[in-house]
């Protein structure tokens, strides 16, 4: 495996890696998530509120396409990181090569539909006649760059899957400076309006790809070949597992649409305030969900190594490291809650709302750090269909009728209430099936080891 191999969770101190290599991915996501809200701050500056809500209506679609993408990346880094732990390098090349061919189809696929069903897709979604031809203009060109957003995310997760987590922050990072530098250039520079802050996304994203592929070959030794048909037992590999993950995050995205029919129902002073609030709730979240996805490729390493001693103390170093970051985050969260509503809006009814909204949830935040932790050890052994029902009970079971139940009892204040109880149960069911589920018996190589 050469130079791919960067960081090995089989010895050492687990916290002390743990810290090591989810940093770099906070910070990763953390820009990640930037992404959007500088386009949205160049758009509405240079074009108008109309070029704004265009860019609105297009990025919920390409979200809900990006969130189906790192579901089945997590059955990469589940594949990839077990074939490391194994020092199997036929393997990983063997499955790399799979993947590339699966992923790369997909995207082609989803890039053509996508450019196809664009005007039928935003007509579904009620967008208004007078913004309809820049939201259309503005969701094709990304729909034809799309293959470019699916290879950066990609080769991000393999080098995670073998132990580097810093790369990847080098790419996305090379991405959103492009795009914050050519944002301004093609819009105004080269008058290209909304077609120029699309063309930029494209740009930014395909340079960040091509850098990445290009670096992962010749520095990592990463064992990327021209993709050509896997064998038929890879193919059923990468359905089994990435098909339940990819609807996992179809699931969450479809809980949280969901709850916003209950928000929705309280008005626009609510409407705003939970906007603010999920803003903030965005970023909150960010080091739970860094931190299962940095378990994730932990735990496959030793799986893969055959080192199940390690897998309970992954499981107990990311807890404990969760609880501590979560109740640190809750108690500022609790004190600021107004200041950091204050700096999306203005209103004092909406600042009010927004600030008791996540007073309210605060301190439920470790309750849904158990879950990520839990759910991406489950994860790494191979067990999707069992986290894609988790999470549908996590979503659909819990937390969507809590926040209904509970704003009919207490109002709109409510939805905080039934959602911070959500994150409670949802957690014991994610300890529940940590220690009595089956999920330590999934081999998922078993054809290999039974035909050798």
């Amino acid at each position: 495996m050469g130079t791919a191999k960067q960081m090995d969770f089989t010895e050492g101190s687990i916290m002390k890696k743990m810290i090591f290599f989810a940093t770099p991915i906070f910070l990763g996501n953390l820009l990640q998530s930037s992404y959007q809200i500088i386009d949205s701050l160049w758009v509405g500056n240079l074009i108008g509120a109309d070029a704004l809500g265009a860019v609105t209506i297009s990025s919920a679609i390409i979200f809900t396409i990006l969130s189906f993408i790192i579901g089945i990346n997590s059955a990469t880094l589940t594949v990839l990181s077990q074939r490391t732990g194994a020092n199997d390098s036929e393997g990983l090349r063997m499955s790399l090569n799979a993947f590339v061919f699966v992923l790369s189809t997909l995207a082609v696929f989803l890039g053509v539909a996508g450019f196809i069903l664009s005007p039928y897709i935003l007509a579904w979604m009620g967008t208004p006649d007078s913004i309809m031809p820049m939201a259309l203009s503005y969701l094709r060109i990304n729909f034809v760059g799309i293959v470019f957003l699916f290879g950066y995310n990609f080769i991000g997760t393999v080098l995670r899957a073998v132990g580097d987590s810093k790369t990847p922050l080098r790419f996305i990072f090379l991405a959103v400076v492009l795009n914050t530098v050519l944002d301004p250039v093609f819009i105004s520079v080269f008058d290209y309006g909304m077609q120029g802050a699309a063309y930029a996304t494209v740009i930014s994203q395909g340079s960040a790809f091509l850098f990445g592929i290009v670096y992962s070959i010749l520095k990592k030794g990463l064992p990327f070949t021209v993709p050509t048909p896997p064998p038929l037992q890879e193919f059923k590999r990468i359905f089994k597992l990435g098909l339940p993950s990819g609807l996992s995050m179809v699931a969450i995205s479809g809980g949280v649409l969901a709850i916003m029919t209950v928000v929705t129902s309280f008005g626009e002073t609510v409407v705003a305030g939970y906007g603010a609030a999920q803003r903030i709730d965005s970023v909150i979240m960010l080091p739970a969900t860094t931190l299962g996805s940095a378990i994730t490729s932990m735990t496959g390493q030793n799986i893969g190594a055959d080192k199940w001693h390690r897998v309970s103390d992954i499981a107990k170093s990311g807890l404990l490291l969760i609880f501590g970051v979560s109740l640190t985050i809750g108690l500022f969260v609790f004190i600021s809650s107004e200041w950091l509503i204050r700096m999306f809006v203005d209103d004092a009814a909406t600042i009010a709302f927004g600030a008791t909204y996540l007073q309210i949830i605060a301190f439920f935040y470790p309750f849904l750090g158990i879950n990520f932790v839990l759910n991406g050890i489950v994860r790494s052994s191979g067990a999707m269909l069992q986290v894609l029902v988790l999470n549908i009970i996590s979503f659909w079971v819990l937390r969507f009728p809590l926040a209904w139940l509970c704003s009919e009892w207490f109002g709109a204040h409510g939805i905080a209430i039934g959602i911070g109880i959500s994150f409670i149960i949802s957690s014991v069911f994610a300890v529940a099936y940590y220690h009595f589920g089956k999920w330590r018996h999934i081999n998922i190589f078993h054809e290999e080891k039974e035909n050798k």
